[in-house]
């Protein structure tokens, strides 16, 4: 029998397991029966595990999903994620807001920033990031 996780930061990091998996139905062992998703820019609720399951099933992908956490911050029930996305042709990058209450995620609000350019001349006052 495998452990049940002990704290959110634990939970979150289980989270991430299972989603590299691909199994996005298995993703449920950790998501409260009444877990919540938010995307602002889009303006997007996924309610329930069932949803989100569905949601990440039907996603076009060129190949596997593998997730990479870059940063992650845990304060009590609350933990935020800075992680990369690729399935080998297309690169993304979320940055999740977890709430844990009783050892399951119950409400994650995630942002999908995409990169852009500088708007303005500003060489002179910043380095590149490679």
């Amino acid at each position: 029998m495998t452990a049940l996780p002990e704290t959110a930061l634990d939970v979150v990091q289980a989270f991430w397991h299972l989603m590299a998996t691909n199994d996005f139905h298995a993703v449920a062992a950790v998501l409260a029966h009444d877990f919540v998703l938010d995307w602002p820019q889009s303006n997007e609720r996924i309610r329930g595990t069932a949803n989100f399951a569905g949601l990440n099933t039907a996603y076009p992908a060129q190949g596997k999903w593998v997730f990479t956490i870059n940063r992650i911050v845990a304060a009590g029930n609350e933990v935020v994620s800075d992680v990369s996305v690729t399935d080998g042709t297309s690169d993304a990058r979320a940055i999740s807001f977890f709430t844990v209450k009783s050892g399951k995620i119950a409400h994650v609000l995630e942002y999908w920033p995409q990169p852009y350019e500088a708007p303005f001349d500003r060489a002179q006052f910043v380095e590149r990031i490679e």
